[in-house]
């Protein structure tokens, strides 16, 4: 069986995340040889980081990252992930929108796949949240060419090389849209597979606030505007020229 990092970013999310990172250690001790549950706690102003820091002390293999200040969802992503030591890498979020039981629904896929992407059937959001994200996906596709049915789903298995290849610029709501299309571009294999969406229960998402919108608009239209210029960045770091004998 593989090595696995979960990866759970979280803000604000008292109220359900000790129940999420039980039941992704109860998976992972199930799925995986060896694993680590990593929460990155983005500058939440709630007893988040003394929550899971207590599961820390029960269990070693759970660790909890923290941003003084909240800086954003992509921001969190890139924490996490950086800290992540394992073989493969599985995101979930905090707010426990997703089954992760259903990561034995992915983990067969992974031999044939670098990277496996749910996509949210049918979506538990409420009308405006599910309307703004078919519109950023049709917007992402459009401007990129086809990236995945479910650009933001975070329910996603890969590979850890694949972080080793894509370097992502965004650090807002942007940073899913950007690793997928790199990871296209770069000739990884993606497998799209359908998995369950809950209602949030608690906590509140983030995602709808304008400040958030308006950033991830920039992103995106940055990184349309110099694609090229980073992908032959992200090529020359993965396979680097060899250096000239002197």
């Amino acid at each position: 069986m593989p090595s696995i990092s979960a990866v759970l970013p979280a803000y604000n999310e008292e109220l359900i995340i000790e129940r999420t990172v039980r039941a992704t250690v109860e998976v992972l001790e199930r799925l995986a040889d060896d694993y680590e549950v990593i929460v990155v706690n983005d500058g939440s102003r709630d007893a988040t980081p003394k929550l899971v820091g207590r599961l820390a002390v029960e269990n070693p293999a759970v660790r909890c990252v923290s941003h003084e200040r909240n800086q954003g969802y992509g921001a969190a992503l890139a924490t996490g992930f950086a800290a992540a030591r394992k073989e493969l890498v599985f995101l979930t979020d905090g707010d426990k929108q997703f089954d992760v039981r259903e990561l034995a629904l992915l983990l067969p896929h992974i031999p044939d796949a670098d990277l496996v992407i749910g996509i949210r059937h049918p979506r538990r959001d409420p009308f405006m949240r599910r309307l703004n994200g078919w519109g950023w996906n049709w917007l992402v596709n459009a401007l990129f060419g086809y990236t995945a049915r479910d650009v933001d789903c975070a329910f996603k298995l890969f590979r850890r090389r694949v972080l080793d290849e894509v370097r992502v610029h965004a650090r807002g709501a942007t940073f899913s849209a950007e690793f997928l299309i790199k990871s296209r571009r770069l000739g990884f294999r993606i497998v799209e597979l359908d998995v369950s969406h809950y209602p949030r229960t608690a906590g509140r998402a983030t995602g709808a606030r304008p400040d958030v919108i308006v950033r991830a608009f920039k992103e995106l239209f940055w990184l349309w505007r110099h694609l090229d210029e980073e992908l032959a960045a992200d090529r020359a770091l993965a396979h680097p020229a060899s250096q000239p004998e002197t």
